[in-house]
């Protein structure tokens, strides 16, 4: 009987313990001198309602924000979202060239092979705090999706900028 108990109540926590996973989360790693960087991840949710991350903080940087990308007349603009929703019972993937939590005014260099701490809250309530590897991100999180100079125009581009360019110098690291 207590093994039944045991392993009724162990079900029971396994079952109830997050209605939120996230995986394969990673910050992409900056060279001396860039001021930010972003954290991506996979955000799965395992209810039946949407939930919405609403706010992400670190103490790695000054300001924490949830940040998109789109296209529009030809440029390809990163701006700031109230948040992002992970529909029910399925997936959202923060990539580059996608949705992403920004780190903006690092208070030092992230060198891959370290691990950054950060907190997600939920819509539903929940918060989930995440420590995640520093990787390198092949190209950087603009390049990816942008061609020689198009303007990024948000003004806090940071990353995949040249070291000689400014926050909305229109040119986000393009080669």
């Amino acid at each position: 009987m207590k093994k039944f108990l045991l392993l009724a109540l162990l079900s029971a926590s396994t079952l109830f313990a997050s209605n939120i996973e996230v995986k394969d989360s990673y910050i992409r790693a900056t060279p001396p001198g860039l001021p930010n960087s972003a954290a991506f991840m996979t955000v799965k949710n395992n209810t039946d309602k949407t939930i919405a991350v609403l706010k992400a903080t670190s103490d790695v940087s000054k300001v924490v924000e949830l940040h998109t990308h789109s296209m529009k007349d030809g440029v390809m603009k990163m701006y700031q979202v109230p948040k992002i929703d992970v529909p029910a019972n399925g997936i959202t993937e923060l990539k580059p060239g996608g949705f992403h939590v920004m780190l903006i005014g690092l208070h030092k260099p992230l060198k891959v092979g370290e691990e950054v701490t950060y907190t997600l809250e939920f819509s539903n309530g929940e918060t989930i705090t995440i420590t995640a590897p520093i990787k390198t991100v092949m190209g950087g999180m603009m390049n990816k999706n942008m061609k020689k100079g198009m303007s990024c125009g948000s003004g806090k581009c940071g990353s995949g900028m040249k070291k000689d360019m400014s926050c909305g110098s229109g040119k986000c690291g393009s080669n």
